[in-house]
């Protein structure tokens, strides 16, 4: 899909904030309303935006675990690696998965309230898999950057 100069601004003020009336977002980007709006509507559709949320401070919500594992299955197989990815699409705690090249398949970030919470999900995601040879688990002691926004160029 083609994206003009005028889309790449939309995308840019969106990504800082996507609680933006319409009317700033025209402002903002030289473009009426209604033109705007069109455009936003079609990078929805098209899937270029794929949904608006609210980026929740977690300090202020009991500041949970953050936990980076590095999972190795035990041999490279796809299914083994579709097996696992299925499953921890439907684990909420974990947030982001990345299959990965070099020494590790696998590299997870994972938001517990604790760490009695992640013994329990290491029951679940790990322990209970017969193809992870081996899991590394990184307890993150400080967020020093957390960027939601994709670059464009």
């Amino acid at each position: 899909m083609f994206l003009d100069r005028t889309d790449k601004a939309i995308l840019r003020e969106l990504q800082n904030d996507c609680s933006i009336t319409n009317v700033d977002l025209a402002e903002r980007v030289a473009l009426s309303p209604p033109a705007c709006l069109k455009r936003v509507q079609r990078l929805m559709v098209e899937g270029v935006i794929s949904r608006k949320v609210a980026i929740l401070n977690p300090e202020k919500l009991g500041n949970p675990l953050h936990i980076v594992v590095e999972v190795c299955m035990e041999r490279d197989r796809k299914q083994i690696n579709q097996a696992f990815i299925k499953q921890i699409q439907n684990v909420p705690e974990v947030k982001e998965c990345y299959q990965v090249t070099g020494e590790v398949d696998f590299v997870l970030i994972i938001d517990v309230a604790d760490l009695r919470a992640y013994e329990m999900l290491k029951e679940t995601i790990f322990f209970s898999n017969e193809h992870i040879k081996t899991f590394k688990t990184m307890i993150s002691m400080n967020r020093a950057k957390y960027e939601t926004q994709v670059i464009i160029d």
